[in-house]
């Protein structure tokens, strides 16, 4: 598959929302970007920090250019997403942005929201 073939690229930002939660949850991972600074933040049209997050390690890597280029996928299994990102993103006052492709920043939510769709 090509990384551009993805068929969550093709959606609207809240249908990538609902297909990356059903992938998170069925895989049991988290995907964000990382580099020896820690993991890649965005900011929101807001001007609000966010992390962002990937249901596979090919979505996550499609950000990986320009500044970004030196960033790794890495895997955050969902059982430590749970225990320790949500309250780790929600105690720095950081969204979580979902599934964003490039030109669309997707779905952005608190991580108790997220930790709440992930957990339906």
């Amino acid at each position: 598959m090509k990384k551009h073939d993805h068929p969550l690229l093709a959606m609207s930002p809240e249908q990538r929302l609902n297909e990356t939660l059903k992938l998170m949850v069925q895989n049991e991972e988290v995907w964000i970007l990382n580099d020896e600074h820690g993991c890649v933040m965005l900011n929101t049209e807001d001007e609000e920090d966010g992390v962002p997050v990937w249901p596979t390690s090919e979505l996550a890597e499609l950000w990986a250019t320009d500044e970004w280029a030196d960033c790794k996928p890495l895997r955050i299994s969902l059982s430590d997403w749970m225990k320790k990102w949500q309250s780790g993103l929600a105690g720095d006052d950081l969204l979580v942005m979902v599934c964003p492709v490039p030109g669309e920043e997707g779905e952005v939510l608190s991580p108790e929201e997220f930790s709440a769709q992930l957990s339906k």
